[in-house]
């Protein structure tokens, strides 16, 4: 898929690899997603789908943080506070412990709220407003939304595919059809 550059294309980009992913995230087998199996976001490091899901609430909650401090006035500590932009690792062992106690729904329920109020915030926007003008240094507004959803969404879908590759996965739907369906 192209470089989003304008609204239509970054929601595009956005809603298209968003249902790509759930797709496969709708095939794991409940019972598989805390198995710390998969390659992690830091070296060496491993994760389970639950932390997977955890890493993309926490990029899309960022970009919502990072809009609402912007639009108030207030700074905005890029990528988190306390996390320089060399530190995404130890950011996404931060994310995984951040949602670790929500029960695995709720887990899939929470991103989707993110994505829709990502949506909801590249809606309201102009071409002009994501695109014309340096929002985080060199970076537009709908570059750095790209970055932080579209783009891990078909990132860890890659992943959770060679994940379920790797262990046998392929072809499994969670729910599979009725005797005779």
């Amino acid at each position: 898929m192209a470089i989003p550059n304008d609204r239509k294309s970054l929601l595009a980009a956005i809603e298209t690899s968003f249902a790509k992913l759930m797709d496969v995230l709708e095939a794991i087998p409940p019972g598989r997603i805390d198995e710390a199996t998969m390659e992690g976001h830091s070296v060496g490091a491993r994760m389970s789908v639950r932390d997977a899901v955890a890493y993309l609430i926490g990029w899309n909650e960022l970009v919502l943080k990072w809009h609402v401090r912007q639009q108030a006035g207030q700074a905005v500590d890029f990528p988190e506070t306390g996390y320089g932009w060399n530190e995404l690792g130890r950011l996404a062992e931060k994310f995984y412990r951040d949602y670790e106690s929500l029960p695995y729904p709720e887990l899939i329920e929470r991103l989707q709220r993110a994505k829709v109020g990502v949506v909801a915030l590249v809606a309201a926007q102009s071409d002009d407003a994501l695109y014309g003008e340096p929002w985080y240094g060199k970076w537009p507004l709908g570059r750095m939304i790209q970055f932080n959803t579209a783009s891990p969404y078909a990132n860890t879908r890659a992943r959770l595919q060679k994940w379920r590759k790797a262990n046998g996965l392929t072809g499994l739907r969670r729910d599979p059809p009725a005797p005779g369906a």
